[in-house]
C-alpha cells in the first residue's frame, strides 16, 4: 500500500483536514512527485468553495506544483527519477486529437485539472501524466517557481497566442497575482507597458515591476488619455469591465484579452468591435510547450513572482489570508 498524505476539505467552505490515501497502481504514463512546495492560486479557493460548481470531496487544493520526481511509469517519457519538475493547472491529456497533436495540449476536449476530479499537491506527493511534468531550469529557485506553473503562464500565453512583437503597446488591467507578473513578462519582451489599477498606493509598485506608464482608473479622463494607443490589454481580474472603455484605448486592430475569472457576462458593444476591427478574447493556461517557454523567459531575465511562505500545515491560515485579500502577491506552502 503506498498512502499519500494531503491536506482535504470534506465539504465546501470548511478548512482543510490531514487526509491520508492510496492512489493505487501508479499508472504507465504516470509520474510521482515529491512535492518540496506548492503555490495557493485563487483558483484553489474558488474550488474549496465550489464557485465553479465542480468540486468533488474530499477536495486536496494545489496546482502550483514543485518538487523532483520519486516514481516513473513505465511509458513516462523524457524524465528522470530526482529531477527538479513543475506541475500546474493541467495533469493530462489524450495525446491523439486534433489539438493535441498540433500543440494545444491545454485545448483537448478531455484535458483533466490537477484539482477536478482528482488530489492536488497540497500533499507530500502527486501524480500526473508525464505530457505535463514540466522541467524547472536550474536558474530558477523551487521556492519561487510554483506560481509560474499556473499564475505565470496563464499571462504569458496570450503573448504567444497573439505574436505580440517587442514593439507593441501592452496594458495589463490589475496588480495582482497574475498582473504583478504580466508586467514583468511585458517589460522583459520589450514592450512599452501600461498598468492599469484603481489605487493611486499600486502607481509606484507597478513602475517597479516593469510598467512604463500606470493609470489609475477611477480618476476621470484617464482612458481618453490614451484612446486609440494600445494593442493588446491583458486583464487578470475578477472583477466586471468596462469593456467599451477599454475597447477605445485599444489601437485598430486591439484586443482585450481576458485571464480573469469573470463569472458575470462581458458587455461587448459591437460597434466597440467593429470600428477599429478589435476584437475580445480569452485563454486557460498554456499548452506544456507554452510552459517551457515561459519557463525558460523567465530564467533568461530573471522573473519571478513576489511571495509569502507558509509551512504546509499552516495551510488553513495561508488560505484565510488569500481570502482576506492580504497575499502579496502570491503564497507557496513549503514541505518539510
Amino acid at each position: 500500500m503506498n498512502i499519500y498524505n494531503a491536506y482535504a476539505a470534506r465539504s465546501a467552505k470548511t478548512e482543510l483536514e490531514p487526509f491520508s490515501f492510496d492512489p493505487g497502481p501508479l499508472g504507465s504514463e504516470e509520474v510521482e512527485i515529491e512535492v518540496s512546495h506548492c503555490g495557493i492560486c485563487h483558483s484553489d479557493l474558488s474550488m474549496l468553495d465550489n464557485d465553479w460548481g465542480m468540486s468533488r470531496y474530499p477536495f486536496v487544493p494545489g496546482h502550483e506544483v514543485t518538487g523532483t520526481i520519486s516514481a516513473l511509469g513505465e511509458q513516462a517519457k523524457g524524465l528522470e527519477i530526482g529531477q527538479r519538475v513543475g506541475l500546474g493547472w493541467f495533469s493530462h491529456s489524450c495525446l491523439f486529437c486534433h489539438q493535441c497533436l498540433s500543440g494545444d495540449h491545454n485545448l483537448c476536449p478531455t484535458v483533466q485539472s490537477t484539482i477536478v476530479g482528482r488530489h492536488g499537491g497540497f500533499a507530500d506527493r502527486v501524480r500526473a501524466q508525464w505530457t505535463w511534468v514540466r522541467q524547472i531550469p536550474d536558474g530558477l529557485d523551487l521556492a519561487k517557481a510554483g506560481p509560474l506553473l499556473c499564475g505565470g503562464v496563464t499571462v504569458f500565453a496570450p503573448f504567444l497566442i497573439h505574436n505580440v512583437p517587442s514593439t507593441a503597446r501592452v496594458g495589463v488591467i490589475g496588480i495582482g497575482g497574475l498582473g504583478h507578473l504580466a508586467l514583468q513578462f511585458a517589460n522583459k519582451w520589450g514592450c512599452e507597458v501600461h498598468a492599469f489599477t484603481t489605487s493611486d498606493s499600486k502607481e509606484a509598485e507597478a513602475h517597479k515591476l516593469g510598467a512604463h506608464y500606470a493609470h489609475n482608473t477611477k480618476q476621470d479622463g484617464a482612458l481618453k488619455k490614451i484612446a486609440g494607443s494600445l494593442d493588446l490589454i491583458i486583464s487578470t481580474i475578477n472583477a466586471n469591465l468596462d469593456v467599451s472603455g477599454l475597447l477605445e484605448t485599444l489601437a485598430p486592430k486591439g484586443c482585450l484579452h481576458n485571464v480573469g475569472a469573470v463569472l458575470d457576462p462581458l458587455q461587448v458593444p459591437a460597434f466597440g468591435l467593429i470600428g477599429g476591427q478589435k476584437s475580445v478574447s480569452g485563454s486557460p493556461t498554456g499548452s506544456p510547450t507554452a510552459i517551457d517557454a515561459m519557463l525558460e523567459f523567465s530564467a533568461r531575465h530573471s522573473i519571478a513572482p513576489i511571495t509569502e511562505t507558509f509551512p504546509m500545515s499552516n495551510v488553513n491560515e495561508a488560505m484565510e489570508h488569500l481570502r482576506a485579500g492580504k497575499a502579496h502577491y502570491r503564497i507557496v506552502l513549503t514541505n518539510g
